[in-house]
């Protein structure tokens, strides 16, 4: 895998076992940053990266020009991996060990973004959890109840969906 845009732009990041996560395909990460970036300005901004994985997304953010990355990642053999991605791009990591559901710091972010193990029914409590932020990104394949929350936009790709969210 292959960051696409940035500073970092095409510098390799390590995707652990496919059987453990499953990382955001590159037209996608692509998607959301173009997105993003008619929504809101990077410089300065904060993304926090609710079920991280490889840590590709927050690498994707700070090197687009985010400030501020939080990531998250609850396996111990797919943490390492992360931290080992952000070390080879010499980026002090800032990384969480632990479920994101308990985790997660209660502080601002302009940008979080959810994408748990697809059929893991944890979408509506990570919604309930969420500190305060402006835009919520949601990678899904099953319906999602959004309730307190004002869909931005919705783009299918393939059999994920992409739902940008708002309080």
């Amino acid at each position: 895998m292959n960051i696409t845009a940035g500073k970092y732009k095409g510098q390799k990041v390590t995707a652990p076992d496919e059987t453990i996560t499953r990382p955001t395909l590159s037209k996608v990460r692509m998607a959301v940053f173009n997105t993003l970036q008619a929504l809101i300005d990077f410089e300065g901004a904060s993304f926090l990266d609710m079920f991280a994985g490889s840590g590709i997304m927050g690498l994707e953010a700070l090197s687009r020009g985010f400030e501020h990355v939080v990531a998250i990642e609850k396996n111990p053999k797919v943490y390492n991996i992360l931290l080992n991605n952000y070390k080879a791009l010499k980026v002090k990591p800032n990384v969480l060990k632990g479920d994101s559901l308990k985790v997660i710091p209660q502080e601002h972010f302009d940008v979080i973004y959810i994408d748990p193990p697809y059929y893991s029914g944890v979408y509506e409590q990570a919604l309930e959890v969420l500190p305060d932020c402006n835009i919520v990104i949601l990678e899904h394949t099953t319906d999602v109840d959004f309730s307190g929350y004002d869909v931005i936009k919705q783009k299918k790709y393939g059999d994920k969906t992409l739902t940008y969210l708002r309080k």
